[in-house]
């Protein structure tokens, strides 16, 4: 398929729950990874990729027993300090995400300039998207495109 076709097949006439302008409610699904050091890659998921801290719930120790973050373009993530014991164990490094951003080509050098690896060059799909993967300190995966899903 050709990037104009799939560009085109993925922007409905009307809006839908993840298109510009759309009135979305709240998200429902969040997406959670442990950190070893959690403190630290928050400052840097805001600074690297545009993040926004909503809540960080720690001890004295640093240890984070719950923090959120928001995406501006809509829903975020949920982190917490990297646990051994209990129902929510989780390695740090790990986890992979791909994030619906409107300015990859932006991102991708504001990514660069906070020292976030580059694993895949910005490149346009076959799928009508254009996207970049990321690592963050941890070791983490963020892929960060234009591809917001098909329409349901």
């Amino acid at each position: 398929m050709d990037t104009e076709a799939a560009a085109t097949a993925n922007s409905p006439s009307e809006p839908g729950p993840s298109q510009p302008g759309a009135t979305t409610p709240p998200p429902t699904v969040w997406p959670a990874l442990a950190a070893a050091d959690p403190l630290p890659l928050i400052d840097f998921l805001e600074r690297a990729f545009g993040f926004r801290r909503v809540v960080v719930i720690a001890d004295d120790d640093g240890f984070v027993h719950h923090a959120e973050l928001s995406w501006p373009e809509g829903g975020g993530i949920m982190l917490g300090s990297e646990k051994t014991e209990g129902c929510w164990r989780q390695r740090s490094g790990t986890f992979g995400a791909y994030v619906v951003c409107s300015d990859p080509d932006a991102l991708y050098e504001r990514a660069k300039a906070a020292g976030a690896t580059i694993r895949s060059e910005l490149t346009n799909t076959d799928y009508g998207s254009r996207d970049f993967i990321a690592a963050d300190p941890e070791g983490n995966s963020w892929s960060f495109g234009t591809y917001r899903g098909e329409p349901v």
